[in-house]
């Protein structure tokens, strides 16, 4: 009999931990897919919910409320054109009106979410810490300088990763390497400034 009763309490711890460890990694990975649907066509996204609330957070309230739909990608950045230091590789949109309806979000760096800049990679772009609205950046390639301790940023903080194309990386490719002589008003970007923009049409869940 006590035998029969510690069969029993075996199995039930047994099946208590798979269901923990199940539920744990189902919340480990929680994500949100997205398309931005451009003038050449989708590219698809992973947003890492669970990795950068915050930061994903802020992007759908943007993409629900519209404010990405006509946007552009108006910015590439290549090691031709580049002004800053270490160089980098990205496409930049997300722009839209210009009256930002929604404030400006707290950092969260790669240090917190262990997201890294690797190729494909989404992130938001931003002057001082804890000053990202709208605009975010896809990177092409791996962009170590802009992980937190990287050298892009004199603050050291880097930028905040929250996702990755996981299909239309051809785009992001083709956008990247588009003519960008278009007059800057600010020298830092001057050569950058794609001369016809890439519309994002719609940008919705999945």
């Amino acid at each position: 009999m006590k035998d029969l009763k510690l069969i029993r309490v075996l199995i039930i711890t047994f099946i208590t931990l798979c269901i923990s460890l199940s539920f744990a990694a189902s919340r480990e990975t929680v994500t949100t897919n997205i398309a931005l649907k451009t003038s050449k066509g989708d590219i698809i996204i992973e947003l890492y919910n669970q990795s950068a609330p915050i930061t994903v957070d802020n992007f759908l309230r943007h993409l629900d409320g519209g404010y990405y739909d006509g946007s552009s990608f108006y910015r590439t950045v290549t090691n031709q054109n580049d002004n800053g230091s270490p160089k980098i590789e990205v496409i930049q949109g997300g722009l839209g009106d210009t009256s930002k309806p929604f404030p400006a979000i707290s950092h969260e760096s790669t240090n917190i979410t262990k997201l890294k800049h690797e190729d494909g990679t989404i992130s938001m772009s931003r002057g001082e810490i804890d000053s990202a609205t709208s605009d975010f950046f896809i990177c092409i390639g791996s962009q170590p300088g802009l992980d937190y301790g990287g050298e892009r940023n004199n603050d050291g903080q880097g930028f905040a990763a929250f996702g990755k194309v996981i299909e239309g990386m051809d785009i992001v490719r083709d956008i990247n390497g588009m003519p960008s002589n278009k007059e800057a008003d600010n020298e830092y970007v001057k050569g950058q400034i794609i001369n016809n923009p890439i519309i994002i049409k719609k940008a919705v869940r999945l």
